[in-house]
């Protein structure tokens, strides 16, 4: 008996540079090797455009996290980092929250985040992170470019078509949301 075949990734990627922070996505959603949809929109702003996020993982699922979160950031305003601790910790013990296949890369003005399953809340390092079945060669290409003269919506849109020329699950159908940090 075969199992059933799995949606499977994509990639998201963060960078923070020059007064700004991007996070961009890729529009790929499949199902085992058949892409389903090449538009999906997988980075929001959220709480009235003072936060982006973005997900990789089941698309139901993420649609549930990004629900969570938005009412974690009504009932802690302006607190992008205690609304993101206190999602991970229902998102850690409830029962129905637990089995939620799915990451998060979250940001305001001051902090940028990575959301798991798992409870944690992770700051990357550098400004730079990357999610998804992709987000390492995202992440890898960002790195490499982030000290070259480039703003961090064009480091993102090169590492994002860097990623999708290498996994199969991520294309070139890139959303991109930024902030100003002032």
């Amino acid at each position: 008996m075969s199992e059933p075949e799995q949606w499977h990734g994509t990639t998201i990627l963060t960078v923070r540079k020059g007064g700004k922070v991007v996070i961009a996505g890729d529009g790929q959603v499949s199902l085992g090797s058949t892409v389903i949809k090449g538009t999906a929109r997988k980075v929001r702003p959220l709480a009235g455009g003072k936060v982006i996020a973005g997900f990789a993982g089941a698309t139901a699922d993420a649609f549930t996290l990004f629900e969570r979160l938005e009412a974690k950031l009504e009932q802690y305003p302006n607190q992008l980092m205690r609304a993101c601790v206190e999602m991970a910790k229902d998102w850690r013990t409830d029962r129905y929250l637990r089995r939620l296949e799915a990451m998060m890369l979250v940001a305001d003005k001051k902090h940028s985040l990575v959301l798991t399953g798992t409870g944690d809340v992770l700051e990357p390092e550098n400004g730079v992170m990357g999610i998804g079945s992709g987000g390492n060669f995202a992440l890898s290409a960002a790195r490499a470019l982030v000290d070259m003269d480039l703003t961090a919506e064009e480091i993102c849109r090169k590492s994002m078509t860097i990623a999708a020329d290498i996994c199969v699950y991520t294309n070139s159908n890139v959303t991109v949301e930024i902030l100003d940090e002032e």
